[in-house]
């Protein structure tokens, strides 16, 4: 039986948390155990620890998303202890406080393979100039004593390639996974009013200012629908009164469970990101059948193609990104079912876990 040690920072609303609890659940049991290790949720955000409750999960309540020495001390001895009694053959981290602290337990602990993924990267449009360099540095220290690293798209293992993190020949490309068939069986609602939405949380690499400049520009233009904000977070407070001349033309909904719902009533849905991985919320749009309009930003190009699974616009151009909706309002249905089929195909919870049994074969191949 080959032991998967999985760490990630938290279970926290998004898309890391459904690919390592799809993984964690779905590995062949006759040759697969899974340990789950996260931190706890922050206050602002919506918990999905609720998808990990019939797993062998444990909680290290000092492994957050925040750097923090002395909990980070304290997080890599409590893992090293625990990589010592288990004696993982595999230890494979997600989110980079997680990857960091992870892998230099499992280095410490003579853990035969170390894997990170990367669901994305803070090489930009987090910390600053500074900050940036440190983490990249950081970055590259640490694929030294990492055996593969896994890429979510090939936009982002061609980001890893370009800030030289790891040699090209370490770095594999993984899709993500996910349960997208509640998505595509769900109908789609007859809405008298269109409603253009966007999901994720509320915080500044999301860059939800941008919609709502396109949704002030949308209005001036004569559109007559609503515009919704699903998601939460530190910046909540300082969006809603941002769109306080918005009046109920906005809407402000917090975090929804019932996310095939929320996409059957939306006409478009739209990512305004800074810089992304890969964006699940518009994987989860497509496969519902919706439109979808975003910034050609990180991986996203690698999901939506111009005109042929949806529309993208330049970063931080609102008058370009209000144009697209409006030819996703006026043209999107064939581009729509175009990208629900390929979605559907590319980023199934089924592949993932076939992709990711084989990796593991091969690794424990290797190491013997």
């Amino acid at each position: 039986m080959i032991r998967v040690l999985r760490l990630i920072a938290r279970l926290n609303i998004g898309g890391p948390a459904l690919h390592v609890t799809h993984l964690a659940r779905g590995l062949n049991p006759n040759r697969f155990t899974t340990r789950l290790v996260t931190g706890n949720v922050g206050k602002d955000e919506g918990d999905m620890g609720d998808l990990a409750r019939d797993l062998d999960w444990q909680i290290i309540p000092e492994l957050g998303r925040e750097v923090n020495p002395a909990d980070d001390l304290v997080t890599l001895l409590k893992l090293w202890k625990l990589m010592r009694q288990w004696s993982p053959h595999i230890v494979h981290t997600h989110t980079a406080k997680a990857g960091a602290v992870g892998r230099i337990a499992a280095k410490l602990a003579a853990v035969p393979i170390i894997v990170h993924t990367f669901h994305g990267h803070t090489f930009h449009g987090y910390w600053g100039k500074i900050g940036s360099q440190f983490t990249i540095n950081a970055e590259r220290g640490l694929s030294s004593i990492t055996d593969k690293v896994i890429a979510v798209s090939d936009r982002v293992r061609d980001d890893l390639i370009q800030y030289r993190i790891a040699a090209p020949q370490k770095i594999l490309t993984v899709p993500l996974g996910l349960d997208l068939e509640p998505f595509a069986h769900q109908p789609r609602a007859d809405a008298a009013t269109p409603t253009i939405g966007i999901v994720g949380r509320l915080v500044p690499i999301k860059n939800h200012t941008l919609f709502l400049q396109m949704a002030r520009l949308m209005i001036a233009d004569g559109f007559r629908g609503r515009f919704m904000i699903v998601g939460d977070g530190e910046l909540r407070g300082e969006l809603e009164s941002q769109a306080g001349d918005l009046g109920d033309r906005i809407i402000f909904s917090g975090w929804r469970r019932d996310l095939t719902k929320v996409y059957s009533e939306m006409s478009v849905i739209v990512n305004t990101s800074l810089n992304e991985g890969t964006p699940v919320a518009l994987i989860e749009a497509m496969a519902s059948g919706v439109p979808v309009v975003a910034t050609a930003v990180g991986g996203v190009p690698d999901v939506v193609r111009d005109s042929e699974t949806g529309y993208l616009a330049p970063s931080g151009d609102a008058r370009a990104l209000a144009n697209q909706v409006n030819k996703a309002l006026r043209d999107g249905s064939s581009v729509a079912r175009r990208a629900q089929e390929e979605v559907l195909e590319k980023f199934s919870k089924e592949r993932l876990i076939q992709n990711m049994e084989g990796l593991y074969e091969n690794l424990i191949q290797k190491s013997r």
